[in-house]
């Protein structure tokens, strides 16, 4: 099965300032409409202040529970103190596993630190990229594919439109709520719109599990 791409090739929208018109357009499709009223309001993202501290804090996530990311996430901001790339290329590697993280993990973040330092990826110019722009610079880094890059656009820049389809919760969201209805065609739908359509995906799998349906981070 191919999984299109959502994001931008050659340009981006600015992140919400609010959710009424995003609310209103998405909610014109009664299946997510629907879903939105059972979810709730959710909470506007902005685009983060120091985005190399967040992707070190998506990679030390990956592939863990909320809980078990933070506690690592926690230890290792303990170790390091400011997470800048000089501090991470400043920690010998086994310090950084002290933190919780893997031995893959550590070498992405050594990458990461490393892109950052010689200029390989402008992290403090990455809101200004387009979206397959920043997915490109990010996915080249070892240990960092799509999936990641995708959710560093929506939690870090609150990129408006991006909608995952590497992510198995957001797949399954929409296989139990269009069945046998092409993903593309769905999707369209929901354009200009797609990362808030994703957060209310995952707040509906929270809804159904009675957890917190706040989908910010």
């Amino acid at each position: 099965m191919r999984l299109p791409s959502s994001p931008s090739l050659v340009a981006f929208t600015p992140p919400l300032t609010d959710h009424a018109a995003a609310t209103v357009h998405l909610g014109r499709d009664p299946v997510l409409g629907e879903v939105i009223a059972l979810v709730g309001e959710l909470p506007v993202l902005t685009p983060t202040a120091d985005p190399f501290a967040r992707l070190v804090r998506n990679v030390a996530g990956q592939q863990l529970s909320v809980r078990a990311a933070a506690s690592i996430h926690a230890r290792l901001e303990g170790i390091l103190g400011a997470v800048t790339p000089e501090t991470v290329l400043a920690s010998p590697g086994e310090t950084l596993r002290g933190a919780g993280l893997s031995w893959a993990k550590v070498r992405t973040l050594q990458a990461a630190a490393q892109a950052a330092q010689t200029g390989q990826i402008d992290f403090a110019h990455l809101a200004e990229q387009p979206d397959e722009a920043v997915i490109a610079a990010l996915s080249a880094l070892p240990g960092i594919g799509r999936w990641t890059a995708e959710m560093f656009l929506i939690f870090a820049l609150a990129r408006p439109d991006v909608f995952s389809l590497g992510d198995l919760a957001l797949r399954q969201g929409l296989d139990r709520l269009y069945p046998g209805e092409p993903y593309d065609a769905v999707l369209s739908r929901w354009a200009p719109y797609r990362s808030l359509a994703a957060r209310y995906l995952w707040g509906d799998v929270a809804r159904r599990a009675g957890r917190d349906v706040a989908v910010s981070s």
